[in-house]
């Protein structure tokens, strides 16, 4: 499997916090072997669950976004390895595979000002690379008949995460997007703001559920354009859930899950829907992270769900001492899509 770095037993073994009396998710979480293939291993092994990172913020800083989403994976791969195994949750039913190589896109990137038209174009053909990549890896993960968790980078990802995906399963897909933005923007290259539009566009996202606009952050062509795509794109906002009292939250939660569940979905969770959760577009106002989880729980209890995708979190952009709450906040949501899809 090209453009991975293969996560170790060495590794896991570096980050987990052993103690007396208790087994932590990183004593038992599975790796690929040194001398295994990958997509040979991943078939063959009992793992239903496939963790991969993407450290990148290149759509992010295409989408003219602050940086720092490249940091989420580490934070989160850290907590995720020190969570109790036990009858709740068992680290036995995960393979870590690793992280998508974008060093080389990082490297390009770095020096390129987003605030150039000719630069900004440049980040555009570097986001097309890593999609390339990004699809490619999770093409090979569900076809190992695995439900990928996606960690880290910005939400263009969900662009490869819906192709990869609906390449393996031979159709397209649905999704769920918990968001305070549509990511359905205009197609003028590709960036973290279009990565559902682009997939319908090109036939690999077939319906699609934004859950929680913020009707502030809404532009009027966007709103347009989901009018006239409603038979296979909805929402609801925000807005008329917790500020106005016209929508109750766990119909809402039933409703959307009911317009997306007859066929394969994807789970898209984007961490600036969260007040005060150092991401590239932070928010003081948004659901609680209580809400979050019990949406990811609920929505991951069909047998249709078929990866979940947590991005656009930072911690180097939030106060130092609290770097790692961002990723312990990923491992809840981890746990809670685990626990929901292992009822079904």
């Amino acid at each position: 499997m090209e453009n991975l770095i293969r996560f170790k037993q060495s590794d896991l073994a570096k980050i987990t916090n052993f103690r007396n009396g208790e087994v932590k998710f990183g004593e038992k979480i599975i790796t690929v072997p040194k001398d295994e293939d990958a997509a040979d291993f991943m078939s063959r092994c009992e793992a239903k669950y496939v963790i991969i990172g993407i450290p990148e913020d290149v759509g992010i800083r295409a989408n003219l976004g602050r940086p720092g989403a490249k940091t989420a994976w580490q934070s989160a791969i850290q907590s995720i390895a020190n969570i109790q195994h036990n009858k709740f949750c068992k680290g036995s039913s995960i393979l870590i595979l690793g992280q998508v190589d974008v060093s080389q896109e990082m490297d390009l990137a770095k020096d390129l000002d987003e605030n150039i038209p000719e630069d900004r174009k440049k980040l555009f053909k570097i986001v097309e690379q890593i999609d390339k990549e990004v699809s490619h890896i999770i093409f090979s993960i569900v076809k190992a008949g695995k439900k990928p968790i996606i960690i880290g980078g910005g939400h263009n990802n969900a662009y490869g995460n819906i192709k990869g995906t609906a390449l393996a399963k031979g159709k397209p897909i649905n999704a769920i997007n918990f968001d305070a933005h549509s990511d359905f923007r205009i197609l003028e290259g590709r960036h973290s703001g279009n990565g559902f539009s682009y997939t319908y566009d090109e036939g690999f996202l077939k319906k699609y559920f934004i859950f929680g606009l913020h009707e502030s952050y809404t532009s009027k062509s966007v709103l347009d354009t989901i009018k006239k795509l409603d038979d296979r794109v909805r929402y609801n906002t925000y807005d008329e859930i917790k500020i106005r009292g016209q929508k109750n939250f766990y119909q809402e939660m039933q409703q959307s899950l009911d317009f997306i569940k007859s066929d394969c979905y994807g789970i898209e969770i984007d961490l600036d829907a969260i007040p005060n959760i150092a991401s590239s577009a932070m928010t003081l106002s948004g659901f609680s992270v209580e809400e979050l989880r019990q949406f990811v729980y609920y929505c991951s209890k069909h047998q249709n769900a078929s990866y979940i995708h947590i991005c656009e979190g930072a911690p180097s952009l939030g106060e130092e001492k609290n770097n790692h709450l961002i990723g312990k906040l990923i491992g809840y949501l981890v746990t809670d899509f685990i626990k929901g899809n292992n009822e079904v």
